[in-house]
């Protein structure tokens, strides 16, 4: 099913390392609104999906977040690579650097590591989707937010371009709940009869 291609969705090209920039952008890496639970949330609902169409944007969906994390982690790289340790301890990287040197470690920028409960799955189709169009607008004022705190141009054009994704994907969800709710009949849908579903006695 995977074909990987050796490049990056969009290039990222950063000149000037950065330690405190990265301490901030590491929240789209392993952070609760992050590329990491986005994908593992999508990928991982779409196997209770009974509509193929919505499958596929899941799956669609899914692949390109793990292409984000992967862009993620490049300008990660990009904004430590050769610091110093006085320069990380500088611009305030030390207790990141302590644990982790300059290793990419999947955490929000408040230092929380990465937890399985920012993964939504509920196997309910609404639910999941809700949840999924909740989570692309979080992502994007997370973007908003790292673009007012960062004034390097090499940082800010893909962080740019990973905004404008979140929009398009919320967009997609929004697609797929329409086909959901097309789909759902009303009359014996649980959401509407909770006499429809006997198995839940």
């Amino acid at each position: 099913m995977w074909q990987y291609e050796r490049k990056l969705q969009y290039p990222v090209r950063i000149k000037t390392p950065n330690a405190a920039t990265a301490k901030i952008i590491i929240s789209q890496l392993g952070g609760p609104d992050g590329e990491l639970a986005a994908s593992m949330r999508y990928l991982h609902q779409r196997y209770t999906v009974p509509y193929g169409e919505i499958v596929g944007i899941l799956t669609d969906v899914g692949t390109e977040e793990l292409a984000h994390l992967e862009m993620i982690a490049a300008i990660l790289y990009q904004l430590t690579d050769g610091l110093s340790a006085e320069e990380i301890k500088r611009q305030g990287m030390d207790a990141y650097f302590v644990d982790h040197t300059a290793g990419l470690y999947p955490q929000a920028a408040s230092g929380v590591p990465t937890d399985m409960k920012y993964i939504g799955v509920k196997g309910d189709l609404l639910a999941d989707l809700n949840e999924d169009l909740a989570a692309e607008q979080k992502a994007r004022v997370t973007y908003d937010n790292i673009l007012r705190l960062v004034d390097d141009p090499d940082v800010k054009d893909p962080i740019r371009y990973l905004r404008e994704r979140e929009i398009v994907h919320y967009q997609r969800f929004g697609d797929a709940l329409g086909i959901a709710q097309d789909k759902l009949d009303a009359r014996n849908f649980y959401a509407f009869n909770p006499e429809f579903d006997k198995r839940l006695r």
